[in-house]
């Protein structure tokens, strides 16, 4: 380190009074402390160096258990009679879910491939439209709330499927009624403009009947009726398919009848 310098004083000719202290150095401070604290930074960050080169090279240090290791939950079982796809799909489901499925009209006993419950959107869109994808994006927009279906085999020959379906509000429930009244008339659909359905305002029921039936080399003539009924924020709709070309008219006005008094 640099040594102190010391300046003595010195007194101009022909002054008098005390000699000056010469005991007392007058220091050069500049240079001296811009080292001294230069000197100080260097120490703090060979410091923190020091201290990531050995933290690098240390092993890590396993984080204490968790106070709880083991997490309450069901436990996986296997298939047997009682399960759906209620049981399979529990996080699914809401109580609202719950609510609206409660109003399906009741399947008829001694059935074949009977179900009745909650279904997701998604899974009404696979069922129900020929892009689904596209379709399960209009029906949030439109602010679908829950869907419940209901479906049975009479025989080998009549299928019935009954949906019902809640929106948030009733302009969702009067656009899905007017974008089916709008396309059911093409022919690869009923090829008519139906009829009102019987006991119904015209502007919230509506009924048709395929005006042929759809036959494909190999398979049986398929022939649909499709009955629509609108309450408030809900809409109804109930299809009845029969493999022989022959649909009861009367058959499915009875059933979408045992659905609005569930409604």
């Amino acid at each position: 380190m640099e040594h102190e310098q010391t300046i003595p004083e010195q007194r101009k000719e022909g002054e008098s009074g005390p000699e000056p202290d010469t005991s007392v150095p007058r220091r050069r401070v500049g240079r001296t402390t811009l080292l001294i604290a230069g000197a100080a930074v260097l120490g703090v960050l060979a410091g923190t160096v020091t201290g990531y080169a050995v933290q690098y090279h240390r092993e890590p240090t396993p984080l204490p258990p968790l106070a709880q290791q083991k997490m309450d939950g069901p436990k996986p079982a296997a298939m047997n009679d009682a399960t759906s796809r209620r049981s399979t799909n529990a996080g699914r489901w809401h109580k609202a879910d719950e609510d609206l499925a409660k109003k399906l009209v009741d399947v008829p006993g001694g059935v074949q491939d009977s179900f009745s419950g909650p279904v997701s959107a998604d899974a009404f869109a696979a069922s129900w439209y020929l892009q689904p994808s596209d379709a399960v994006g209009g029906l949030i927009r439109d602010g679908i709330k829950s869907v419940a279906t209901a479906r049975w085999a009479e025989n080998d020959r009549n299928f019935i499927e009954v949906h019902l379906l809640q929106y948030r509000d009733r302009s969702g429930a009067e656009g899905f009624q007017s974008e089916m009244v709008g396309y059911m008339p093409e022919k690869d659909y009923a090829g008519n403009a139906g009829k009102d359905f019987p006991g119904v305002p015209a502007d919230f029921g509506h009924l048709w009947i395929d005006s042929k039936a759809h036959e494909e080399p190999g398979y049986h003539p398929v022939r649909q009726a499709r009955a629509l009924v609108r309450r408030g924020d809900i809409v109804m709709v109930v299809e009845y398919t029969n493999n022989r070309g022959d649909i009861d008219e009367k058959a499915l006005v009875d059933i979408a009848k045992r659905q609005m008094e569930r409604l």
